[in-house]
């Protein structure tokens, strides 16, 4: 399958801007803890309101073994963040990836080109035969741009997290390669 089945350059800048997908620095700190308070952000997201500049530093500084953490910009404005996180032992072949993009930024192609970058590290680079995500059932955009990469709906997990005073269910998702 195409790593994007609608673009499949999707590191090329386009007439809106300057895009580009690059790995997460330490300098981004103040930008992701930003990014990550927006409340559209953080409700398709397990993320505490209110992350620390610092708290945000110390995880880039310091990302887990296996980890892949990157940004999309737009003319050098973060509008998307995500990561691919590699499992160890008897599961090395599996990864999991967590992503967000600006409420301003929605449906715009930006979590497109941050997913595509994931798919293809994980395919092409890293070796990843299985991929793995959790998504909010309410969460039909996410929901959509996951399927056109290939990942299905594997399981319902029932109040899986809470979010605004209430619990919400979201959907164990998987693509294999």
């Amino acid at each position: 399958m195409p790593r994007d089945p609608e673009n499949p350059q999707p590191d090329k800048a386009s007439p809106a801007g300057d895009i580009r997908v690059r790995a997460l620095l330490s300098s981004d700190a103040e930008a992701i803890a930003e990014l990550t308070n927006l409340p559209g952000f953080r409700a398709g997201t397990l993320r505490l309101p209110y992350p620390s500049v610092t708290e945000v530093r110390k995880h880039a500084e310091n990302p887990s073994p296996g980890a892949l953490n990157l940004v999309v910009t737009l003319d050098d404005k973060i509008v998307a963040n995500g990561g691919l996180n590699r499992f160890s032992g008897r599961r090395q072949h599996v990864a999991s990836i967590g992503m967000g993009v600006h409420d301003d930024f929605v449906g715009r192609g930006f979590g497109r080109r941050l997913l595509a970058a994931m798919v293809e590290a994980a395919d092409d680079w890293l070796d990843i035969k299985r991929l793995e995500l959790t998504v909010y059932t309410d969460n039909e955009p996410a929901i959509a741009l996951y399927r056109k990469f290939g990942f299905e709906q594997e399981g319902l997990l029932k109040s899986f997290g809470y979010r605004a005073g209430e619990y919400v269910d979201a959907y164990a998702m998987g693509r294999l390669r």
